[in-house]
């Protein structure tokens, strides 16, 4: 094998054509079509045939001449880009607006360079803890660089396409849909660092392209139908156990409280007994469920 088997050829990269303003060239054009028609009426009167032809085939060749070299003008609108090659050469791009003239040789492939979005169709994919969920996203992209998306790629609009369902697939299969550890990072409770991780995985599948990505964002995002109603419910467990946990510390704090006034404020000395009697009972009412139904106690813990 020698060196340069193998090697993958320099990539192309963008860069300003050559061209002149498009009014001077439109207007030397139409002058040289006017020319080349006098050319040829003043052959027709001639005297002589000689003279007659002579003229004649200056003047058609003049015209033709003329019209070849308007055929170089090109109307470049804001937003748009013409990708110029000459010979199956690229010679460069034009993004100036308006009328301009190139070389009348060479072919001109209209580029958009305005901005873009795409929006992936649901797709169902597994999270990082293998449960099936349902996500779509779209993406704000453009045209950065016109010789990368027309020479790199085949079709570069197809190419950001499946780039960016390859993408949210990927970052659906890296990180789960609720996450179970705190530190975790979970597609529904941190989806602002998902959609940044998202970004940045795609501006590196679809450089090739000479793409820019500007913006992503989930669309959608939720389980499964066959499995909804499950992990709704383990949802609404994890939010009742949330719930009690914050009831218990509100508790515990209230008869501690409670005690240390009592005994700050000397109104009734409590041994631990009676202490352990007065937490069960402040814990019962406090944590419990329904109303608490008061008790009159005539005699004593004792008794």
């Amino acid at each position: 094998m020698t060196a340069t088997e193998g090697t993958r050829p320099s990539e192309v990269r963008e860069f300003a054509a050559r061209s002149v303003g498009g009014g001077l060239a439109l207007l030397g054009g139409l002058l040289g079509v006017v020319a080349g028609a006098a050319v040829i009426v003043v052959g027709a009167n001639a005297s002589t045939v000689a003279v007659q032809v002579s003229l004649i085939l200056l003047g058609i060749l003049l015209t033709l001449l003329s019209i070849v070299a308007m055929s170089g003008l090109n109307t470049v609108a804001p937003g748009e880009a013409r990708v110029v090659q000459l010979f199956g050469r690229y010679r460069g791009t034009i993004r100036a607006d308006g009328l301009r003239w190139v070389n009348p040789l060479t072919s001109r492939e209209k580029i958009s360079t305005r901005v873009r979005n795409h929006e992936t169709a649901v797709l169902k994919v597994n999270d990082a803890y293998g449960n099936p969920i349902e996500l779509a996203a779209v993406v704000v992209w453009r045209v950065a660089d016109t010789a990368r998306a027309v020479f790199e790629v085949d079709d570069f609009t197809e190419f950001v396409e499946t780039q960016t369902e390859a993408a949210v697939r990927h970052i659906a299969i890296e990180y789960p849909y609720d996450s179970h550890d705190e530190a975790g990072l979970s597609l529904r409770g941190n989806a602002e660092e998902i959609t940044e991780k998202l970004a940045v995985e795609l501006a590196t599948r679809v450089e090739a392209a000479g793409v820019h990505i500007i913006e992503s964002r989930f669309t959608h995002l939720a389980y499964a139908p066959e499995i909804a109603s499950a992990m709704l419910q383990r949802q609404q467990a994890g939010a009742v156990v949330a719930a009690r946990k914050q009831i218990v510390e509100g508790a515990v704090g209230m008869v501690e409280l409670a005690l240390t006034r009592l005994a700050e404020e000397d109104i009734v000395d409590l041994d631990a007994e009676r202490k352990a009697s007065m937490v069960s009972n402040l814990m019962v009412v406090l944590c419990g469920d329904r109303a608490a139904q008061p008790v009159i106690n005539t005699g004593t813990l004792y008794q």
